[in-house]
């Protein structure tokens, strides 16, 4: 029957046209919708660290930070800038880095030089507030010993020095 079948010819046209209206979707609020779902949140301020044993030169220092929660980071912002005494604070240079890691060293710094550091996460989605500003010294440079003032006897020794750093220094160690 099927050979039969396939053997005749079929007339297949439609008697009346089919009237299809054209219709517009919005599916702007689906969009919005499934963005959300997708999007990530901007990150939560990082906690910076205080300064560490250790973590200066004279002319560098190494700064840390982290995050106390589960955001998705990029990559950080840290700004910084040298402490000034004076109230003119806004006149001071303030530098900016991005870095990936949560620490960086920052070089070219003067010595026993007082610099304010704040950092900020950021992702896709934004940055985070600013982290608490947190205030790291540099190292004091060496002090000059003066040659022509040194004097000596049998139990004692007299040596002088000067030193070039403008703010005062806690203290120093004389090794002999």
């Amino acid at each position: 029957r099927l050979e039969e079948f396939l053997k005749k010819e079929v007339d297949l046209e439609l008697s009346t046209l089919p009237d299809f209206e054209e219709r517009v979707i919005d599916v702007s609020e689906v969009e919005q919708l499934m963005n959300s779902i997708n999007a990530i949140p901007a990150p939560c301020a990082p906690v910076i660290n205080p300064q560490a044993p250790n973590a200066a030169t004279g002319t560098s220092l190494r700064v840390c930070w982290g995050l106390f929660s589960d955001d998705t980071v990029e990559c950080y912002q840290l700004c910084y800038k040298p402490v000034s005494n004076e109230g003119h604070s806004d006149e001071q240079a303030e530098h900016t880095l991005k870095v990936k890691e949560t620490y960086c060293t920052i070089t070219d710094l003067l010595p026993n030089t007082q610099y304010e550091f704040w950092v900020s996460a950021l992702n896709a989605s934004g940055i985070s507030p600013p982290s608490e500003r947190a205030v790291y010294v540099t190292a004091p440079s060496p002090p000059t010993i003066k040659n022509k003032k040194i004097r000596s006897c049998e139990n004692a020794a007299l040596v002088c020095w000067e030193s070039t750093d403008i703010n005062p220094v806690d203290s120093y160690t004389v090794e002999l």
